[in-house]
C-alpha cells in the first residue's frame, strides 16, 4: 500500500531554489507583461520581480494625444497621422486578463479613460492598457513611470514600438541608428531606393540615379549627375531629416524613465520593423541627468544641434548573399562641435558597425567609396 502524505509532510522543492537562481530566470524572461504575471504566483515572486535588472517593454499600439479631437476635426485627424507633429502615448493592449488586477497593484494605481470618448488623457506616456474584466468601454492605461515604478534595479531596458515612424513605400530600405546623451551624439542612416535579389533584377535601367551596369562597375565612387536632377538628392535629404526627427522625438519621450531609474546602464528604444534604433549607454544616461535638455516644447522632441554629415552613395551595391541595393546611400552624422573636438574625423569604424547583417556589410562597402561632406543647421 502506498503511503499517503499529509500536508504537514509535503515539501515544495521549488522553495529550495535560491533567490539568485530565480532572478536569473526572471532576467531571461525580461518581458514586463510576463514578469507582471509572475507576480501573482507567490509572495516570493512578488518580492523578487522588482529586483530584475533586464526589462523588455513591447508596445502594441500607439495613440496620439490628438486622437480625442480627431473624430470631430479633419485637420486634427490628419495631424494625428503625422508621427512628428505631436507626442505619442504608447499603449500596451490588454493581454493580461485575470492576473491584471494583481498586476495593477504592483505597477501602482491605474487610471481609467473612456474608450468611447477617445481621450487618452492630458499627459503622453507609455501605457499598459487592460480591456479584460473591466467595465465595458473602459480601458486602463499606465504611464512609463507606472509600468516600471517598482522595478528598483533596472540596468538594461529595451523598449520596442510596434512599427517605425517613417512611412516608406514597399521595397524601399530605410534604417537608422542614433546615440544620444543630453542631445544627439551621432546618427547613421542607411537607405536604398529599392532592394532586390540578384535573380530578380529587372533588365531596364534603374531610376533615382541608380544607373549602373549589371556588374556594378559603372563608376569610381562618384555620384552620377542624374542623382541631382531626378530627385535622388532631395529624397535623401527627406530621409535624413525624417530619421533625425524620429530619433529626437523618441529621445524626448524617454526623459521621465531616465530621470527615475538611476541604475540604468543601457537603454534601447527600437521598433518591430527594425527601422530605427536609439541607444544610450551609462555615460550618456548620466549626461542627460546632469545636463539640462535642449528640447522643443512645441514639437515634443529634443532639439538637434548643428550637424556635420558625410554621405556615401552607390547606384548599384551587390551584397555577398545576393541582395542588391539600388541607389544605396549611407549618411554619418555628428554635431559640428563634436567633429571639431574629435581628432579621429576620418575614423568611420563607428559607422560600419551601426547595423546588423546584411546591412552592416553594406555600410562597410559604402564607406570605401568617395565621401561627400554636408552641413545642416540646428532644428
Amino acid at each position: 500500500m502506498s503511503q499517503a502524505f499529509s500536508d504537514d509532510n509535503f515539501i515544495d522543492h521549488f522553495d529550495r531554489l535560491p533567490d539568485s537562481l530565480l532572478l536569473l530566470v526572471f532576467n531571461k524572461i525580461g518581458d514586463v507583461k510576463a514578469l507582471g504575471r509572475c507576480c501573482v504566483v507567490s509572495r516570493r515572486f512578488h518580492s523578487l520581480v522588482p529586483q530584475v535588472e533586464n526589462v523588455v517593454v513591447r508596445v502594441d499600439c500607439v495613440i496620439s494625444d490628438d486622437d480625442s479631437s480627431s473624430s470631430s476635426s479633419p485637420s486634427s485627424a490628419e495631424k494625428s497621422r503625422n508621427p512628428f507633429s505631436n507626442l505619442f502615448r504608447f499603449v500596451f493592449l490588454g493581454t493580461i486578463v485575470k492576473p491584471f488586477q494583481f498586476l495593477t497593484q504592483f505597477l501602482g494605481g491605474p487610471k481609467r479613460v473612456s474608450s468611447s470618448s477617445g481621450s487618452p488623457g492630458s499627459s503622453s506616456s507609455l501605457s499598459l492598457a487592460d480591456d479584460g474584466d473591466s467595465d465595458q468601454g473602459a480601458v486602463t492605461h499606465h504611464s512609463p513611470t507606472q509600468v516600471l515604478k517598482n522595478f528598483e534595479e533596472v540596468r538594461f531596458l529595451r523598449i520596442e514600438l510596434p512599427s517605425g515612424e517613417l512611412g516608406i513605400e514597399d521595397g524601399v530600405l530605410l534604417k537608422w541608428r542614433a546615440d544620444f546623451g543630453s542631445t544627439l551624439d551621432n546618427c547613421v542612416i542607411l537607405g536604398a531606393s529599392s532592394v532586390v535579389l540578384k535573380a530578380k533584377i529587372p533588365n531596364d535601367n534603374a531610376t533615382d540615379g541608380s544607373c549602373a551596369n549589371s556588374n556594378g562597375s559603372d563608376d569610381n565612387g562618384s555620384i552620377p549627375e542624374s542623382f541631382y536632377t531626378n530627385g535622388g538628392l532631395k529624397l535623401r535629404v527627406v530621409w535624413t531629416i525624417s530619421s533625425l526627427i524620429a530619433a529626437s522625438a523618441r529621445h524626448y519621450l524617454l526623459q521621465p524613465i531616465i530621470s527615475e531609474h538611476k541604475t540604468l546602464d543601457n537603454l534601447v528604444l527600437t521598433d518591430a520593423d527594425g527601422q530605427g534604433v536609439l541607444c544610450m549607454n551609462r555615460d550618456q544616461l548620466e549626461e542627460l541627468r546632469v545636463k539640462p535638455l535642449s528640447a522643443s516644447s512645441a514639437s515634443k522632441r529634443t532639439q538637434v544641434p548643428a550637424l556635420n554629415m558625410r554621405l556615401w552613395y552607390a547606384p548599384h551595391l551587390e551584397l555577398p548573399g545576393g541582395m542588391v541595393l539600388k541607389g544605396a546611400t549611407l549618411v554619418a552624422i555628428r554635431p559640428s562641435e563634436q567633429s571639431v573636438v574629435r581628432k579621429e574625423v576620418s575614423d568611420v569604424s563607428w559607422v560600419s558597425t551601426a547595423f546588423e547583417e546584411p546591412y552592416g556589410t553594406a555600410a562597410k562597402m559604402l564607406v570605401k567609396r568617395r565621401t561627400y561632406c554636408l552641413e545642416m543647421n540646428s532644428f
